[in-house]
């Protein structure tokens, strides 16, 4: 498994694979061939589907100029490996080709060539299984974060301190915007007034206000373009800060433990990420927003003192509970469903950890279990489920629209 710092990635939204990835595709192929005169992007997929409402345009545009690029939709043609591809050439002022090079945007901002789909890398962490990285902290009586501290650096800490800070700048700057999002569907944002209604609601309602303020500020600051952590998607961003920055507020924890709460949800993640997939163009929502909640509980469940086993148990059951979920983003755009439900699996990342501490922590299907179903159901859902927004509410969005416009048949039945 890599290290911590490529599973948390500090950048701006709105999409880790179809935003942040193919910039840093860009970022590299114009540094190989700085005399071009024009550059050709031929976007496949997924990104291709649905990459105007995800501004992958715009993020090639920033780095080769809108002058200098031709960008290329290929929606119904999906590369083999992976279904967020993007061809990359250079041309010369004669226009002839200087160099080409296929890319894939694999979740969570990381980029891959062809060759490197299958090049097994150094891993950073010896153990490939959650099982048996407990094994490990059981043998050793170690915590999951002493684990990480056990394998990485100095600097890989001082990066989850930053991402920290990042994720909390993040909600307050959230909480404060108002008005309507970017993009087609006029959403407006909500956590301001969420914020607001919650200070003055009863003690019921402060637990869940709070935490649905707070990832849904992160979450719309993400659809906005501001800057936010893949925890392990810009998608999904809005679960971990929503309950971590929670927790803080209410129980008073460091910056220190919520540093060491982020190592943890890290093992998980990355357990997720070298085992399944964190890509919604590969296995849908259950990778990006399950894979959040999961490492939300896990965090959360830590924070509460739980066990190693109770918060894998916290873990599995952030996952479980997502199995199958689709993403069908609305007209492309990373708002409807994704902002809301953000705010819901961040809820539910903390009902689960304190189901977990109420428990002595066993069970009978293991995370490493639960995370094979993930994978396998991903890869059973039909394209159209898997972040096209051809299927699901993004077609009942359009029917809407159709409706709106004069045509009647699919909006009548």
């Amino acid at each position: 498994m890599e290290s911590l710092s490529a599973l948390y990635r500090i950048g701006l939204g709105p999409s880790s694979s179809h935003t942040m990835g193919p910039r840093f595709a860009a970022e590299q192929f114009a540094s190989r061939y700085p005399s071009a005169s024009r550059f050709r992007v031929t976007l496949y997929g997924s990104l291709a589907a649905t990459g105007k409402g995800h501004l992958t345009d715009q993020a090639l545009y920033e780095v080769f100029g809108r002058d200098r690029l031709d960008v290329s939709w290929q929606p119904d043609h999906s590369l083999p490996q992976h279904p967020n591809g993007m061809k990359f050439e250079a041309l010369s002022h004669g226009k002839e080709l200087l160099g080409e090079q296929i890319f894939f945007s694999v979740g969570g901002g990381s980029i891959r060539t062809p060759g490197e789909m299958t090049l097994k890398e150094e891993p950073v962490y010896p153990h490939k299984t959650l099982g048996e990285i407990m094994d490990h902290c059981h043998g050793r009586g170690i915590t999951y974060w002493e684990y990480v501290q056990s394998h990485e650096d100095a600097a890989a800490f001082d990066h989850l301190a930053a991402v920290w800070q990042a994720m909390k700048a993040a909600v307050e700057k959230g909480l404060t915007a108002r008005g309507v999002l970017p993009g087609s569907i006029g959403l407006g944002r909500k956590s301001w007034t969420v914020y607001q209604r919650t200070r003055s609601a009863g003690d019921a309602m402060q637990e869940t206000g709070l935490i649905t303020a707070y990832a849904l500020a992160v979450s719309e600051e993400n659809a906005g373009g501001g800057t936010v952590v893949t925890a392990p998607t810009c998608g999904s961003c809005g679960v971990m800060p929503g309950v971590l920055y929670y927790l803080q507020q209410k129980q008073g924890h460091s910056d220190a433990d919520m540093v060491q709460a982020l190592a943890t949800a890290g093992v998980f993640g990355n357990v997720i990420k070298g085992n399944a997939s964190i890509s919604g163009a590969e296995v849908g929502c259950q990778g990006e927003v399950g894979s959040a909640c999961a490492m939300a509980a896990a965090a959360a469940c830590q924070l509460l003192g739980g066990s190693l086993r109770q918060i894998e148990y916290a873990a599995e059951m952030g996952l479980e509970h997502h199995l199958g979920l689709t993403c069908d983003p609305v007209d492309g755009l990373v708002q409807i469903p994704c902002i809301e439900r953000n705010a819901c699996a961040a809820t539910r990342a903390l009902s689960v950890a304190h189901m977990s501490i109420l428990s002595d922590g066993s069970h009978l299907i293991s995370f490493d279990e639960v995370l094979s179903v993930m994978k396998l159901t991903g890869h059973d859902l039909p394209a159209l489920y898997r972040e096209t927004s051809v299927g699901g509410l993004a077609m009942v969005y359009r029917g809407k629209q159709s409706c709106a416009g004069g045509v009647t048949p699919p909006c009548q039945s």
